[in-house]
């Protein structure tokens, strides 16, 4: 006798064993990112989406439909740790760190910014798949390869005045104490093991 399946859980396996998500999550996330690309593209061109919280958000819409477990643990690696800071920055105004300090500044539209709530609802799912799917370790070695291609893509089409995923100097503007490119190769170096490797170990730990 098979047992009955388990009420209230807020995703299901299927037979092939992936884990498919509620749909009154999948579809309103998926409709939200409709939405986003052509108004991103329209106002900061199609160089915006190397940020890392924006393929963080197209893998864990991505991930709702699909179950990956791999890609989520790749961005909860990679994205998770900034993207909580950001919330945490947010929630006191952009005055902490000033990451998300452009969220007050009338400057931007307020429909962008409305867009921009996307960094609020991204961590609480990813924890959600970690608790519910667990964590994929080979997470780590995925998520800096992925960030070998996107960090010099990025320093190669998007603009220093842009710095997407501060490619060309940490923070808003670009650094000045040493070359560009020595700095690329340094940051690419330093990501890794000084984010990346962390947050593996915690993720490991705290997600088996």
């Amino acid at each position: 006798m098979s047992a009955a399946p388990a009420t209230g859980a807020p995703a299901a396996a299927t037979a092939s064993g992936r884990t498919v998500y509620p749909l009154w999550l999948r579809l309103p996330c998926t409709l939200f990112v409709i939405v986003l690309v052509p108004v991103y593209w329209r106002e900061y061109g199609p160089g915006n989406f190397l940020w890392f919280s924006d393929i963080a958000l197209f893998s864990v819409v991505t991930c709702l439909w699909t179950g990956n477990r791999l890609l989520f643990s790749m961005m909860a690696v990679g994205v998770l740790p900034l993207e909580m800071v950001w919330t945490i920055d947010f929630l006191t105004g952009g005055t902490l760190v000033d990451l998300a300090g452009y969220m007050f500044d009338d400057e931007y539209p307020l429909y962008l910014r409305a867009l921009s709530l996307f960094h609020l609802f991204l961590p609480p799912i990813l924890v959600w798949m970690l608790v519910r799917q667990g964590y994929e370790p080979r997470a780590l070695p995925a998520q800096t390869l992925l960030a070998w291609i996107v960090l010099p893509a990025t320093w190669l089409l998007t603009s220093p005045d842009d710095n997407v995923n501060w490619v060309f100097g940490p923070g808003e503007d670009p650094q000045r104490f040493m070359d560009p490119l020595p700095y690329l190769g340094l940051y690419m170096l330093l990501l890794p093991v000084a984010v990346y490797l962390p947050m593996h170990a915690l993720l490991k730990r705290l997600f088996r």
